[in-house]
């Protein structure tokens, strides 16, 4: 078992975890770019120096969240020294319509805008000052009309995407009437901006006369935009190339909405007929790009006296923006995720996607599944109140086990959740914490502690688009003996291209030193699925590994022939001996099977499991609060690289922080984001990090659904972060208890220092804050 551990001014964290070496495979190798990274010398997209004829593009967005345009007067803008022009709809030589799964979004509106920040068109000069500063000239004539921006608002409406899902598993009927209690309640989840570090941003360079484009763009998924730009230039996808070294961040955001600033710029190079920049800024992105989808959920359940759930009937509702986006999926996630990790004999769920009048939200790092979990565990909550009990109890008697029929099946295995819960409990000392924090509130007026655990099952796989559970490799091998690795997948930081590195080492048996990730080029890779769904290492992965056993099957005959001989021996005497030195590897999970009708069939083929526990402190007078500890214990399988997935569990916990505790969107009457940036939109920071970080690795753990056995990371521990919500309720809960307010109570995410002051519930005195 080897072991990392680092104290430092009252701080401390630990990590551990269980060698399993094949090669380079399972060793902590240090992310091949972190140097660079760190230093600041490593390249990203608007480090590119502009090329001689370079234009720079601002977006003109619309300042209404619904309104149809009368006018757009730009002869200001055009009057500016510098500028060259105007891009607009009229610009668009193919379609001006764009979408995921619908094409449901114009790139640039022609007669109405449906909320504020959509793109209307853009300015083109040959400075980024020149361009921003004309950009603010354009002058837009609206005419108002009736907007919708919450959920509330939709339901009264009846604004909704088409379709609505629905989830139907036994008699909800008879489960309500053989229950002891039945309760209805009502769980909010508000949204959360993406926040990457490199914002959206994209080059496109027209090639050969106008007949090819290159497009350079911070993407999570290049072939996506190479189909949607050759269907707005109206040019076959063969003469669109789209290229992406490594991105900045993007936890979903740059899966669908890195669009935007592409089908911008293409259209300008097309119209222009030079190369042409856009990068966003900060407050530009956050107004323009969606964020995190918030969820309300109406709920029934019927319970034992012993805290068994017998029924659950939920309503869903998410706020998906003025377009449909990736939304509907996101409801499919949550829709068949909302059962997490227990057995619900009847379940009924009825989802929909409601249509308002803000910037379309996208998909974000877990895809509806953070939501459907806390909505999950807020129940699981109200009804170990309801019986008295210890909600882990409550937890430990619904955990879904082997005699029990999954509401889905996404591969469910009860043994993994078990051990991570167990060993958890134990190397928390949860129990014996849990009494000492009870003797504390006794004895503190305005200082209240909590404690929580917390389980976690995170499916993996796309369930909804089966055909895009795909990836595919090429290796190269030159004859000096040097090694280049492509692969569909982009580097965004989470250590993938060194994950690809350490296979393509283990299988070839060369160090990992001649070893190249090339950048992500649809010429090269075609029809890559997004990075994106915590599928990455295990497609790509596979697809490399497959490319690298040709290879070697291949290099084998020299081999023999010549078994002391060096690994350049037998490259070179396979060139000589005309063999390719080339290979594809394509890898596809053909047995998901999943029927969204039906709501029936394999949906994912394994789960990642994980439990967490968290201490949390309150000041009942401020509503501050610090995290003490939090100890996760994290089934990753086999760790391809721990130390890589070490930094995906604490980053990710920190992240889903900040969705439950700091992140709060807030928006005018008339539908825009008022906190845009670090200065008011609440980012996690460094004293929010818990003072105490214990991350433990699940031994003795396979999974033979993916490669070397290990398992996906990159969204499970997100969920895990709740731990830290569901604690700080628990200290609200004993500040309220001690004022006489024993009923139970609805808290909803952010846990906002306002949220927590206020829901403390006393009226404050100034001679009660003297005591």
């Amino acid at each position: 078992m080897a072991e990392l551990s680092l104290v430092k001014k009252g701080a401390s964290r630990s990590q551990t975890w269980q060698d399993y070496f094949q090669g380079v495979v399972g060793k902590p190798v240090p992310h091949i770019s972190s140097q660079q990274q760190a230093t600041g010398e490593a390249i990203f997209l608007d480090d590119i120096p502009p090329r001689q004829d370079e234009l720079f593009l601002t977006l003109v967005t619309s300042s209404q969240a619904h309104a149809k345009i009368r006018s757009i007067d730009v002869n200001d803008a055009l009057a500016t020294e510098g500028v060259v022009g105007f891009i607009s709809a009229r610009d668009v030589p193919g379609n001006n319509l764009f979408g995921v799964i619908n094409q449901d979004e114009e790139i640039f509106a022609t007669s109405e805008v449906t909320c504020v920040g959509q793109i209307i068109g853009g300015i083109v000069a040959t400075t980024k000052e020149t361009s921003l500063r004309a950009s603010q000239l354009v002058n837009v004539d609206y005419e108002g009309l009736k907007s919708i921006f919450t959920i509330e608002e939709a339901i009264l409406e009846n604004s909704y995407f088409k379709p609505h899902l629905e989830l139907n598993k036994g008699d909800l009927e008879e489960a309500f009437a053989s229950s002891d209690s039945v309760h209805t309640g009502e769980v909010k989840v508000g949204g959360q901006s993406h926040f990457y570090m490199e914002t959206q941003r994209s080059i496109v360079v027209p090639e050969d006369g106008g007949r090819t484009i290159v497009i350079i763009s911070s993407t999570q998924n290049p072939a996506l935009i190479q189909m949607t730009a050759a269907r707005t230039l109206g040019i076959p996808a063969s003469s669109v190339t789209v290229k992406a070294k490594r991105i900045g961040g993007g936890f979903g955001g740059k899966v669908s909405r890195s669009i935007i600033p592409a089908l911008a710029c293409v259209v300008a190079a097309h119209s222009t007929q030079r190369p042409v920049r856009c990068v966003l800024q900060r407050k530009e992105d956050m107004k323009v790009i969606g964020c995190r989808q918030p969820v309300e959920a109406k709920y029934k359940v019927g319970f034992m006296k012993d805290g068994r759930i017998v029924g659950l009937d939920v309503k869903l509702y998410i706020n998906g923006g003025n377009t449909e986006d990736l939304s509907v999926g996101v409801l499919f996630e949550a829709v068949i995720n909302l059962w997490h990790s227990y057995h619900i004999p009847a379940i009924a769920v009825q989802g929909r996607v409601c249509k308002t009048n803000i910037p379309s939200n996208a998909g974000m790092r877990g895809f509806g599944k953070p939501q459907a979990m806390l909505i999950m565990e807020s129940i699981i909550g109200k009804i170990a109140f309801a019986c008295g009990l210890p909600s882990h109890k409550v937890r430990e008697i619904n955990f879904l086990r082997p005699e029990n029929t999954p509401v889905i099946d996404q591969g469910f295995d009860y043994s993994k959740l078990r051990m991570c819960w167990d060993i958890c409990k134990e190397k928390s000392n949860f129990n014996a914490r849990l009494n000492e924090i009870a003797d504390f509130n006794r004895s503190s007026r305005w200082k209240k502690r909590g404690i929580f655990l917390l389980p976690t099952k995170c499916s993996v796989g796309f369930s909804d688009t089966r055909y895009m559970n795909q990836a595919g490799a090429l290796v190269n091998v030159y004859t000096d003996g040097s090694v280049s690795v492509n692969h569909g997948g982009i580097e965004i930081g989470q250590g993938l291209h060194t994950k690809m590195a350490q296979i393509a080492s283990t299988v070839l048996a060369v160090p990992m030193e001649r070893i190249c990730s090339v950048d992500t080029n649809t010429q090269i890779i075609p029809n890559a699925s997004p990075t994106a769904a915590s599928t990455s290492t295990d497609y790509n992965g596979m697809a490399v590994k497959k490319a690298c056993e040709e290879i070697m099957t291949r290099l084998q005959p020299y081999v023999d022939d010549n078994p002391g001989g060096s690994w350049d021996d037998w490259v070179q005497s396979a060139y000589e001996n005309f063999v390719s030195l080339s290979a594809t590897g394509f890898y596809g999970v053909e047995k998901i099977d999943f029927d969204i009708e039906r709501m029936e069939g394999l949906a994912t083929p394994y789960c990642t499991y994980g439990a967490a526990c968290s201490e949390v402190e309150i000041d009942c007078l401020t509503g501050e609060h610090q995290v003490h500890r939090t100890d996760i214990v994290m089934d990753v399988g086999r760790s391809i690289n721990p130390a890589i997935d070490m930094g995906q569990i604490e980053g990710a916990f920190v992240q889903g922080y900040g969705l439950f505790v700091t992140e709060e969107l807030k928006r005018s009457d008339k539908g825009e984001l008022l906190n845009c940036g670090p200065g008011s939109y609440n980012i996690p920071r460094v004293r929010h990090i818990p003072r105490e970080f214990n991350v433990h690795l699940l031994p003795d753990s396979d999974n033979h659904e993916a490669v070397y056995s290990s398992k996906a990371i990159g969204e499970p521990p997100l969920l895990l972060s709740a731990s830290v919500f569901f604690a700080l309720k628990e200290a609200i809960r004993s500040a309220r208890q001690q004022i006489g307010l024993l009923e139970d109570f609805d808290f909803f995410p952010p846990a906002t220092l306002e949220n927590i002051r206020t829901t403390c519930g006393d009226q404050l005195k100034l001679e009660d804050i003297s005591q």
